[in-house]
């Protein structure tokens, strides 16, 4: 295990060099975890509320402008009915217990996704403190809920194409229209339990973002690997298509 004083220097580090602006991390391994230790599935869900608390203030406390959850996806929602009820359940604790924490630190607090899907009592806490959160100026934490990613293509094609004519419709019109329209460019997405697929989450907006994949189940994921990932990423070169020596400004005449 890292000791605190080495955790200190990854945290001086990671802030010392340009972060990604926005990080999305698609929180998985949760139902794992718990059977591992022979525990019921919503224990893992519970350690892994535990996770969302310190990655977000670490996230916060280093600087990245923007952190997107991938809290609950359509299909999760077929999962078995106690299980859903206790990840309704724990959505309801956290933006209960964290809502002190989100405004003392200036965090807005945004949702994206099918959330007419949500049960009613979990969406008036939501709604209600988004937007007792809407004029915080500090990092913007997105909680991806009941949430489809071509469904979020599709419904902003359909968006796009009732205000604009056909012909002016591109990349720019949909990106407009898209449930993250107003954050940053996607910088990194992570997935966390060793799995290697993006999970129909963010796929128009990871078309340029690193990826980063790491083995440790999400309810062990907390600030040491965050600051691991934002460290690894500081050490990739991002060319966007170009080579290298166009990104480092020594292009051959």
């Amino acid at each position: 295990m890292t000791a605190p004083s080495d955790i200190e220097a990854l945290r001086a580090r990671v802030r010392a060099r340009p972060l990604p602006r926005h990080v999305a991390i698609i929180m998985d391994g949760n139902g794992r975890w718990a059977e591992a230790r022979g525990l019921p599935r919503v224990a893992g869900h519970r350690e892994g509320s535990a996770s969302v608390r310190a990655v977000a203030r670490e996230a916060r406390a280093v600087g990245v402008e923007a952190l997107t959850l991938y809290a609950l996806s359509v299909q999760n929602l077929a999962r078995p009915p106690h299980e859903v009820r206790a990840l309704m359940e724990l959505l309801a604790e956290f933006l209960e217990s964290e809502r002190r924490e989100i405004m003392d630190n200036g965090i807005r607090l945004a949702a994206i996704g099918d959330l007419d899907r949500l049960p009613g009592a979990v969406r008036s806490r939501l709604d209600a403190l988004c937007a007792e959160s809407r004029g915080n100026r500090g990092m913007v934490l997105t909680l991806a809920l009941s949430y489809d990613g071509r469904e979020e293509l599709a419904q902003a094609a359909r968006r796009a194409a009732r205000r604009l004519a056909p012909g002016d419709i591109d990349a720019a019109a949909l990106e407009a229209e898209l449930w993250t329209a107003g954050l940053p460019e996607l910088d990194l997405m992570v997935r966390t339990s060793g799995e290697r697929r993006i999970s129909n989450f963010l796929l128009w907006q990871c078309a340029y973002a690193e990826l980063a994949f790491v083995e440790t189940l999400w309810p062990d994921f907390r600030e040491r690997e965050l600051l691991e990932v934002l460290a690894d990423f500081q050490g990739r070169e991002r060319r966007f298509g170009l080579t290298g020596a166009q990104v480092r400004g020594a292009v051959d005449p």
